[in-house]
Order: structure tokens, then sequence, then C-alpha cells
């Protein structure tokens, strides 16, 4: 039995549908790839936005920044001269893009103006950290992205 052009023509046609739908009900229907947005509510997060933008803009027109630094007992926010725990209140975010399992939030508790997030809560590896604070009635953040 012979094939002519047009009937095989049509069986590599056939054959490339089935092979492209095959990887597409694999990846669909794959638990290893993890589809989740960054944030649970997106878009609720998204009204929000405008409020982090003022913040930031508080942040960096600030007459003094605060900085992380990694030590030896884990990473340091160093907040500047001038805040004390009794007028600084928010909150640390830590969000590791790989594995949304690791994401966590610690309350801003001051010593020495500073905060300690200790080194066994963080894997190495890339971590997005955003500081948010109250002082004085204004609202503040600062992101920044590390490798731990």
């Amino acid at each position: 039995m012979k094939i002519n052009w047009g009937t095989g023509i049509v069986i590599a046609i056939v054959a490339f549908i089935s092979f492209i739908m095959f990887f597409v009900v694999t990846m669909t229907t794959s638990h290893d790839a993890n589809h989740d947005l960054v944030t649970e509510e997106y878009y609720k997060a998204e009204l929000g936005y405008q409020k982090e933008i003022d913040a930031e803009r508080n942040a960096s027109i600030a007459s003094s920044q605060i900085e992380i630094k990694k030590s030896p007992e884990g990473l340091l926010v160093i907040f500047p001269d001038g805040y004390d725990d009794t007028n600084v209140k928010g909150i640390v975010s830590l969000y590791r893009p790989s594995n949304k399992n690791l994401d966590f939030d610690l309350p801003i508790s001051l010593s020495n103006s500073h905060l300690l997030i200790p080194d066994n809560q963080l894997l190495d590896g890339r971590w997005d950290i955003k500081v948010f604070w109250e002082h004085e009635e204004k609202e503040f953040l600062h992101k920044e992205s590390i490798t731990f």
C-alpha cells in the first residue's frame, strides 16, 4: 500500500496536533507547575496600591533611610536615629518568589533602633523584603530584594 502526498500531510498534521494537545493537557493538569498568583486576592490588593506609592514616596524623601544588612545572626533592619520602640509600629514582610510556603510577616518590635530577623527563618536564596511602618502618624514603605 502506497501513501501519497496528501495522506502523508494529513497524517503529519494529525500527529502534530496530537503532540501539542498531549503537552497542553499534561501541563494544565500537572501539580508540579505552580500557577498561583503573587497574592491571593490580587485585585483587592491592587486597590490599595496608591497607599503603597505614597508610603514609598514618604520613605524616599525622609531625611534618613533604613538599611537592611546581613549579619551572622540573621538579617538586620536598621532604623535611623530618632526611632524607638514606642513610636514605631508596622510589619516586615518577607516574600520568597520560588516558594510561597516560605513567606512570612513579622511585626516590628524595635530594640536599639534595629530589628533582627533570625538566621534560622531564612533559607539561602532570593528574598523580597517590604518594611511597612508608621511613625508619628505618617506611613513609610521600603522595598528591597536580597540574596541571603
